[in-house]
């Protein structure tokens, strides 16, 4: 996802859609990208938080009157993603986007309760859900870096700190004071699921009092209290490649917030952002840069020397090249993804008529003038037009 889409483009709503279309077209993508629905499909779980992530704020009338007014820049300044997911125990390293708050959300639309279970904890199994208490990923975290437009164009090593949650090595992170062990969960029997009765059908949800693990700690481990996590400030190398764009995201696996209870740790996200550069513009893999020529250069035709991002070119500027104009260097852009070629630069030549003269220029220029018509293709196509516009006038 190289940058957020908009909210309403993700649920497939227009922006004057009623809250009863908005919520319809979240169950059904919900359905549809679901992580029960999707074992170990990476894209459907971005697909499933991202569309959480785009009702949480169009279902609330604040937030949404918020997005209509300022779309993303609404919630950004907060320092977090708008969907608000939150992390372990707000250590702050980054912002957390926690499949498990959107799986929260999903069991709240269908009715499933407050306990966040799957797919299959709402259903009864009919769609195939797996078992509540599998090990659930830690959530994914999002940090961000800035580059060069050079260190771009090349690729270059960063490094970056991240402060996320680890296993507490006290308990190795099941929660329990050393020398105790876990016990059976007394409200769901260590089924890690509770259910309950709603007309014909009978609904699973997973357990509010252990988490859906099936366990309970009688003695929980003091370092930790009991969540078998600890805050970690981590140093992190990310190789960035030749080409990359503003907005572009690279995942660097097992990186994020450790699992509960010993389970797997998420992600980490890596926003990449290229900062304005003084000379250059660009645009994709193109380059563009302005250079000024004096009007003799431009009148006459010279070579001039244009500035790349790896040294200087020549280049012939023709004889009665007019003020913008523009010109291409192929391949001299920036480098494609993987190696895929280069693009090109393009040079605008802007003709630089000096503000003062001397004597001998000026007495040069008005040689010039009085030895005939010095206009060129763009005065005499403006004369035409003003010589027509001001002929229907006078009719």
């Amino acid at each position: 996802m190289a940058a957020k889409r908009d909210y309403y483009e993700v649920l497939g709503v227009s922006r004057d859609a009623d809250e009863a279309d908005i919520k319809k077209a979240y169950r059904a993508l919900a359905l549809k990208y679901h992580p029960d629905k999707n074992p170990g499909d990476v894209d459907a779980e971005e697909s499933f938080k991202e569309v959480a992530e785009a009702y949480e704020v169009l279902s609330d009338p604040k937030k949404r009157a918020d997005y209509d007014r300022f779309g993303h820049a609404a919630f950004e300044a907060a320092g977090a993603g708008a969907g608000g997911f939150g992390g372990f125990g707000g250590f702050g390293g980054g912002t957390a986007v926690d499949l498990e708050e959107a799986l929260r959300m999903f069991s709240s639309v269908f009715g499933g309760g407050g306990g966040g279970g799957g797919f299959g904890d709402i259903f009864g199994g009919i769609f195939g859900g797996a078992d509540s208490r599998r090990e659930r990923r830690g959530p994914s975290l999002r940090t961000d870096v800035a580059l060069d437009l050079e260190e771009a164009a090349t690729g270059v090593e960063k490094k970056i700190e991240v402060v996320r949650s680890v296993a507490c090595p006290e308990c190795g992170g099941s929660g329990a004071k050393p020398g105790t062990q876990p016990s059976e969960c007394t409200m769901c029997a260590g089924l890690g699921q509770v259910e309950s009765s709603r007309g014909f059908f009978t609904m699973r949800q997973t357990c509010p009092r252990c988490g859906g693990s099936g366990r309970q700690i009688d003695d929980p481990c003091p370092k930790c209290r009991g969540q078998g996590l600890r805050p970690d400030k981590r140093k992190l190398t990310v190789n960035i490649p030749a080409g990359v764009e503003s907005g572009s995201r690279l995942r660097l696996s097992g990186e994020g917030e450790a699992g509960p209870h010993g389970a797997p740790p998420g992600d980490l996200y890596v926003i990449v952002h290229i900062r304005p550069h003084e000379v250059f513009q660009r645009e994709g893999e193109n380059l563009l840069v302005e250079v000024p020529v004096t009007f003799d250069e431009a009148a006459l035709g010279s070579k001039i020397k244009v500035p790349t991002l790896r040294a200087t070119a020549e280049m012939s500027v023709p004889a009665g090249t007019r003020h913008a104009q523009v010109f291409r260097l192929r391949g001299e852009g920036m480098p494609g993804l993987h190696g895929r070629g280069a693009g090109d630069l393009y040079v605008r030549v802007l003709v630089d008529v000096p503000a003062r003269l001397s004597d001998k220029q000026k007495k040069a220029l008005r040689a010039f003038a009085e030895g005939g018509d010095g206009s060129g293709a763009l005065t005499k196509e403006y004369n035409k037009r003003v010589k027509r516009l001001v002929g229907r006038r006078g009719k």
